[in-house]
């Protein structure tokens, strides 16, 4: 069955008040342990912010090594799950109740 990576796209900047966070938490955990009971769960976790990134790049035998994303934008990924669904509809069912907890937009893409 293949499996789909549900890539959260988070704002840079600031980040909610602990209790808006602390409720969005609560209501994604709910949403794991159903994914876990359904068994389509494979992995999630949450990232560092973008600043924290680092870019590795191999040219011509030189590797070169720079902080910061890759690319810059006003949004970056912020998270993500990965789940094992039968097609793009049912992974797409599972961004959606993301997305309305998050209130984030998410990126569904199938492994190749």
């Amino acid at each position: 069955m293949p499996q789909y990576l549900l890539g959260i796209c988070q704002p840079d900047g600031g980040t909610p008040d602990p209790e808006v966070l602390a409720d969005i938490a609560a209501r994604l955990e709910a949403v794991t342990d159903e994914m876990k009971a359904k068994g389509v769960w494979v992995f999630s976790g949450g990232l560092r912010p973008a600043a924290a990134a680092k870019v590795v790049r191999a040219s011509g035998g030189d590797v070169l090594c720079t902080d910061g994303p890759f690319a810059e934008g006003k949004e970056h990924l912020g998270g993500f799950t990965v789940v094992t669904a039968p097609g793009p509809e049912a992974a797409t069912e599972w961004a959606r109740r993301i997305s309305e907890i998050t209130t984030l937009p998410v990126e569904v893409r199938e492994f190749q």
